[in-house]
């Protein structure tokens, strides 16, 4: 392999392990207001995920309509990494309020953690049109388009419009870095189709 081709690799690995991290870590997830009914706050271990999620649970059993409840749930599921009840309790909650953009684009991340990746564009693509300034369905659209579609020139639009938005943000600097290589890789042909010497 000659270096530019290793470079590549190095640098699309390097994407996609940040991109996975990222989309985590930066999650703006909307929490419930204090006064929801019988949904201990604070949190952490597991224990308490498992009393907040069955306390929830029976909440959203007896009040279907509790938007809280659903939201609240949502988050305890997606933080425990429980990706296909989240998306199920953000779509409840999504049918409650349609228009609450962090819902959207939480349940957005959950469909890219199963590979449902046409459906977490759609979801941060409708949290864009509600609120234009919404900065993680830019990230997350510029993430899902670099890392998992391959398609860097779309992350660089996305990514871009983030630093426009947002040019001295805490998330900044790491948009840069990844608009820079995502600048690089557009502009690098594909090495598919090329052979190489051992």
């Amino acid at each position: 392999m000659n270096k530019e081709t290793v470079l590549y690799v190095v640098i699309a690995l390097l994407v996609g392990i940040l991109g996975t991290v990222l989309v985590v870590g930066v999650v703006n997830k909307q929490k419930p207001a204090p006064a929801t009914a019988g949904i201990p706050a604070g949190g952490g271990s597991p224990v308490d995920y498992q009393q907040r999620i069955a306390e929830a649970e029976k909440i959203v059993a007896g009040d279907p309509k509790n938007l809280q409840a659903w939201i609240q749930l949502g988050n305890d599921y997606f933080d425990t990494d429980q990706a296909q009840k989240a998306i199920n309790a953000y779509g409840k909650a999504l049918e409650l309020d349609p228009t609450n953009v962090n819902v959207l684009t939480d349940q957005g991340i959950m469909f890219k953690r199963v590979g449902w990746f046409d459906k977490a564009i759609a979801n941060f693509e409708k949290a864009q049109q509600l609120d234009p300034k919404h900065l993680q369905s830019l990230y997350n659209l510029g993430v899902v388009y670099m890392s998992d579609l391959k398609q860097p020139a779309k992350a660089v639009k996305y990514w871009e419009r983030y630093l426009e938005l947002d040019p001295m943000g805490p998330n900044s600097q790491q948009i840069r870095t990844m608009l820079e290589e995502a600048k690089g890789m557009a502009q690098t042909p594909s090495p598919q189709g090329q052979l190489f010497k051992k």
